[in-house]
């Protein structure tokens, strides 16, 4: 515990428990890194171990056939307020022997529950009139005993017709899911909560609109609440992208260019940069209007950020933690990067003695689009 903040952690295979005593007094750092996009979120544990510490059998048996499914969740509780920091599986354990003059250390590594969906194939399982979102909903009702809840936001694709063809799955449920998810347009990503023990499986666009989380200060002295801030703007990696869409009388393609303001993704920097490069999206022209549509706003958003940010601050000092996959306000940086960002990426770095976490940010152009952000 470090002043009003607790970690707690549960393990064990299909259902996790509390860790013994043993465990916990063994721990001696955890680092969590969660993700907005399908990258899949991860944690790293390290232990102080002695060479007969039952650690070594525990962790090295969770990476064996007879306990496939390892599970390992992380939830903080700061100001009486429990937060789940990751429910995953462990993947990986790697041993360092300690030498003449110190103990060995242990590393467990793993990855979130998506990890459980990409353990065994299912080709050729067949999804007769199903849409794509169906299809999805089909995959992970054989999840609902980890406490996965789906979270999904129907593609615009019509149900196949049976008598023109019928969809079937083509390797592991997470490949399935992801090339699903690309095909729309969409993204496909672990989100733990609401409660410990269950989480969202989002499959959908990618939505940068909420509720901003508290501002991140820097150069306000006794207001900062980021030990330090920094930004890059560079117009290099943003891209227009064109859509074709094919007359159906004379069959020619129809070029569309694509902004990157649209409604699920609303242009948090006021000025964007002119994108110094076009992209022909030849393959929306075999799609209907509205998916290529579709397509080209989906390319869109993952090249439209030109201002990047990144930096750290104190869990306990900020007084809550930091969330990625949703805007956040930034103040005391300069007029052209103040206002509201996008978090993309947290880090969370907890030891015995403190907890912070390294964050990244974006956002699409200079200047705020907002008068205020919220403290």
């Amino acid at each position: 515990m470090i002043g009003g903040l607790t970690l707690s952690l549960l393990m064990g295979p299909g259902v996790p428990l509390p860790a013994p005593r043993f465990v916990l007094d063994a721990l001696q750092s955890v680092k969590v890194t969660a993700e907005s996009t399908d990258t899949q979120s991860g944690f790293e544990l390290t232990f102080a171990i002695e060479k007969d510490s039952p650690l070594i059998s525990l962790f090295l048996l969770s990476g064996s056939v007879s306990i496939p499914l390892f599970r390992v969740l992380l939830i903080a509780t700061l100001s009486g307020r429990p937060e789940t920091l990751i429910d995953g599986v462990a993947t990986q354990t790697q041993i360092v022997p300690g030498g003449k003059h110190g103990s060995a250390t242990l590393t467990v590594q793993g990855k979130d529950l998506s990890a459980a969906m990409d353990v065994l194939p299912f080709d050729g399982l067949p999804y007769p009139a199903m849409p794509p979102v169906a299809r999805v909903a089909l995959v992970l009702a054989k999840y609902a005993f980890l406490g996965i809840i789906p979270k999904l936001i129907p593609s615009l694709e019509e149900p196949p017709i049976p008598t023109d063809r019928i969809p079937r799955h083509k390797g592991s449920d997470l490949s399935y899911v992801r090339k699903l998810a690309e095909e729309a347009g969409y993204l496909f990503r672990m989100e733990p909560g609401p409660t410990p023990g269950t989480s969202f499986a989002y499959w959908g666009p990618e939505i940068r609109i909420g509720t901003p989380q508290p501002a991140l200060t820097v150069d306000s002295d006794a207001a900062d609440t980021a030990e330090n801030l920094s930004f890059r703007f560079d117009k290099e990696g943003t891209e227009l992208p064109i859509v074709f869409i094919q007359n159906q009388q004379t069959r020619a393609p129809i070029p569309i260019p694509i902004p990157s303001s649209i409604p699920f993704l609303p242009p948090l920097g006021l000025v964007p940069p002119l994108p110094p490069k076009i992209t022909p999206l030849s393959d929306t022209a075999q799609l209907s209007p509205v998916q290529a549509l579709v397509r080209g706003f989906a390319y869109a958003a993952r090249h439209s950020n030109a201002v990047q940010g990144s930096g750290t601050l104190d869990v306990l000092r900020y007084g809550r933690l930091l969330r990625p996959g949703g805007p956040v306000g930034v103040r005391g940086a300069g007029l052209a990067f103040d206002g509201l960002h996008y978090v993309e990426r947290v880090t969370s770095n907890l030891t015995r003695t403190s907890f912070k976490q390294d964050f990244a940010l974006s956002r699409s152009g200079l200047l705020p689009s907002t008068g205020s952000v919220v403290v």
